[in-house]
């Protein structure tokens, strides 16, 4: 499986929209949040849009915002959005690989990464990964020493 650059703009950008709700984040506060060019975020939100990820809007309340819920929308579905198939061999989408003689058996092979794949990834939400952010923020925070006055045993 390959992330492309796309693929993982869009992931981070529907992140920090998410993050941002209910309100809205601009594509040049995401870019520069993000340390994202402009111009490839610009095409990313343009699909996301396309594809009914996200909603763009202007006036005094600009910015984009999620389509839906962060918990109802996955990394496979925004990966699919951008990239297509997960997983392919040879350019084809896996489960149209086809081999004759000694290498038959690579396509249960194959079959078998693309659903491991699809698995992962379309069970993680964007509510998932912002609740992972809270969870490995709270243990980056650093522990509470004892106080050093203090004698004796706690």
């Amino acid at each position: 499986m390959h992330i492309s650059v796309r693929a993982d703009y869009a992931i981070r950008a529907m992140l920090a929209i998410a993050a941002a709700e209910p309100g809205r984040i601009t594509a040049s506060e995401l870019a520069q949040n993000e340390r994202m060019s402009i111009g490839s975020l610009q095409t990313v939100l343009l699909e996301l849009r396309r594809v009914g990820l996200v909603h763009s809007h202007r006036g005094t309340e600009r910015g984009y915002g999620l389509a839906r819920p962060a918990s109802a929308i996955t990394v496979g579905e925004i990966l699919r959005a951008m990239n297509g198939a997960l997983t392919t061999v040879r350019g084809l989408p896996t489960d149209q690989a086809t081999y004759d003689g000694v290498g038959r058996g690579l396509r249960k092979v194959w079959l078998s990464v693309d659903t491991a794949v699809n698995t992962i990834v379309d069970k993680a939400t964007l509510a998932d990964l912002l609740a992972d952010l809270d969870i490995d923020t709270e243990r980056t925070t650093p522990m509470r020493t004892a106080d050093p006055r203090r004698t004796g045993s706690p």
